[in-house]
């Protein structure tokens, strides 16, 4: 009797999916049925080997056996797991299996887990790949019932594979080249040290911030006020402030007349669905999570309570075949947000671009709540408060455009102007399910004016100087690092690579939060509060590295070629693509390890005490000094 093997990325996919298909019976590692038995990996249960596996010369660690270029990078079972790649490499070698399912999860580190199982257990076997974006019943069905063959996804492999040889190539030369030049644990890779000189660059520019003094004239008229413009800047600061105490007087109590009165109607479109960057960002604003935190909130909602679809996207929009389950979703959201869903502003036939498009969509699009009903009680208080998050985005970009009155007036008196602002909502729209938000820094929420036109005179009742100071940036929070992370290159002044640039950034929305956390880990950076500082090691470690490899732009181009990569189809064009961007990576280490040797001699890392060790690594002495074995904790020689 023939079976097909399914293979999750977890124990609780995997159990979901067994429920789902029938299959009950219980396994050492897998559960059995009569058509199919599921089994799972526990995240990576196979990684590439270390470079003292891949050859034992480079066991020892000298500059001399730099760099490290082999051929090929062989694979390895990880210690930890190889139980249950035992489990799996016999289910995929027996004979009743004839076909293998791939239901890891359905992006680029998913189908890596996958293919490196599948290849180190030497299985042959046909291969079907399951691709959902949820794990409700009706969705696992709907995937198995759409499963599409493994060669489909070749091209997100290739993407997935070339990625992580990057990184063993640039993370382990550049890790051991830094670490042995200065004697010193250093990890340097592709990503992390790209997005610590994002840190220490702002953290630079606070230090050597100089504030500046200005003053601030205010003119109140009675029933509006006014901020004293200056005629040559614009703004609405004086310089000196014998000037402005001059200006006051000379004001105060006179005469003053509407010179310009500028009113306009203007409309907020409702603001965009998430995708996990946008997610983690106004979490950290609002609810003051990392962005590991969120991304682990988020997973829960997806995989455990089934309530979110897939949260590691990278869309902020729909296809347009899913209008009818998101308005049958909608339809099933609990208290409060029914009484939102129900009311005559809500227009369940939304279909606008600006949500539904084919075309912004790759593997998985914008996280909106799925039709399995929220028992909210069952829910933590982080869980319900990202739950709450991510429905009422999908409700309010169901509810039309806020629309306000927005005024500008311009006030004289005597040779001097005051400028006014100020805002009057028409019509509420979508912000209905903000009412009670916080306004976030440079929204229009400004006091209402009187209507005032061209010539109503007014006095100035009091006039006052305020005295103020230019302030330095915030320091980084983890929203400002993702949206810096996002937006690599952005501000590049080369029009033809920004443009180039425009869909890439720092690592992907699945890894930067781990990217955050594995810099502070190192001691590159550390929380201080809800913001997020540099070290003294982090601003060393960016004081020798080239600034190749400290820049977001190299690995902004890095991560755009990748994604085009795993665009490709055309398997000889993806083949051509594969081999220059490896060649590339190559002669980059090449330039890395030259770099550190020839790096500034008057830098010196402080010692610090040894990490915890690996069993692995406690086999092999630590490298100090003597070049002998591996630094320790550099195992993973800088990845990311």
């Amino acid at each position: 009797m023939s079976k097909k093997l399914i293979v999750a990325e977890k124990p609780s996919v995997a159990r979901d999916i067994a429920r789902v298909l029938g299959v009950k019976g219980k396994g050492e590692g897998y559960l059995s049925g009569d058509d199919y038995i599921v089994t799972w990996a526990i995240g990576h249960l196979v990684s590439l080997s270390e470079p003292g596996e891949t050859n034992p010369a480079w066991l020892k660690w000298s500059m001399a056996q730099l760099p490290m270029l082999p051929e090929s990078i062989p694979l390895k079972v990880l210690p930890k797991t190889k139980a249950q790649f035992a489990v799996i490499q016999k289910l995929m070698r027996d004979k009743e299996v004839t076909s293998v399912i791939c239901a890891t999860d359905s992006a680029r580190e998913g189908e890596l887990i996958f293919r490196y199982i599948y290849r180190m257990a030497g299985c042959t076997k046909p291969v079907e790949r399951l691709w959902i974006s949820s794990m409700t019943d009706a969705a696992i069905r709907q995937g198995f019932a759409e499963l599409k063959p493994a060669s489909a996804y070749d091209a997100l492999y290739e993407s997935a594979r070339c990625r992580s040889e990057a990184d063993w190539l640039v993370g382990m030369n550049a890790s051991r080249a830094f670490s042995l030049r200065y004697d010193a644990l250093l990890s340097v890779g592709r990503v992390q040290t790209p997005t610590l000189n994002l840190i220490v660059m702002r953290d630079m520019e606070i230090e050597h911030f100089v504030p500046k003094d200005y003053w601030e004239i205010r003119a109140n008229f009675g029933d509006y006020e006014g901020l004293w413009l200056n005629p040559e800047t614009k703004q609405t600061r004086c310089d000196n402030e014998a000037q402005a105490r001059s200006i006051r007087e000379s004001v105060a109590g006179k005469p003053a007349a509407v010179v310009e009165s500028v009113r306009e109607q203007k409309k907020t479109p409702p603001p965009q669905l998430y995708d996990l960057t946008s997610l983690q960002r106004e979490a950290n604003r609002k609810l003051g999570f990392s962005a590991d935190k969120t991304l682990k909130v988020a997973q829960a909602l997806y995989e455990t309570h089934k309530l979110v679809t897939y949260p590691r996207t990278d869309s902020r929009y729909l296809p347009d075949d899913m209008k009818p389950k998101v308005a049958a979703t909608l339809k099933k959201l609990p208290t409060p947000y029914a009484d939102f869903v129900c009311a005559p502003e809500m227009n369940l036939n939304m279909h606008w671009k600006r949500f539904y498009d084919n075309t912004k969509i790759s593997d998985h699009h914008a996280i909106v709540p799925t039709e399995k009903v929220a028992d909210l009680s069952r829910l933590s208080t982080d869980e319900r408060n990202l739950y709450d998050m991510i429905a009422r985005r999908l409700i309010a970009a169901h509810y039309p455009f806020y629309e306000y009155e927005s005024a500008r007036v311009v006030t004289r008196v005597g040779e001097h102007v005051f400028k006014s602002t100020g805002a009057i909502p028409l019509r509420e729209g979508w912000r209905t399910l903000y009412r009670d938000d916080k306004p976030e820094k440079g929204e229009d929420r400004e006091p209402p004016l009187p209507r005032l036109e061209v010539g109503d005179a007014r006095r100035v009742e009091r006039a006052a100087v305020k005295a103020c100071k230019t302030k330095p940036p915030a320091p980084h929070t983890d929203a400002s690092i993702l949206n810096l992370m996002e937006n690599a290159g952005r501000d590049i002044e080369d029009e033809a690579l920004r443009e180039q640039m425009k869909s890439s950034g720092l690592g992907t929305p699945a890894t930067r939060a781990a990217v955050i956390e594995r810099l502070i880990q190192v001691g590159y950076a550390r929380r201080r509060g809800k913001t997020v500082v540099s070290t003294e090691k982090g601003r060393q470690l960016i004081a020798v590295v080239p600034e190749q490899i400290a820049s977001a732009v190299t690995t902004g181009k890095w991560e755009k070629f990748l994604s085009d990569m795993a665009g490709q189809q055309d398997e000889a064009e993806r083949e051509r693509k594969s081999q220059r961007f490896m060649s590339g990576i190559r002669k980059f280490s090449v330039f890395l390890v030259e770099a550190a040797k020839n790096g500034p001699a008057d830098v010196h890392f402080e010692r610090e005490a040894p990490r915890k060790r690996s069993a692995a690594a406690k086999r092999v002495p630590a490298a100090r000094r003597t070049g002998k074995g591996r630094k320790q904790g550099l195992s993973s020689g800088g990845k990311a």
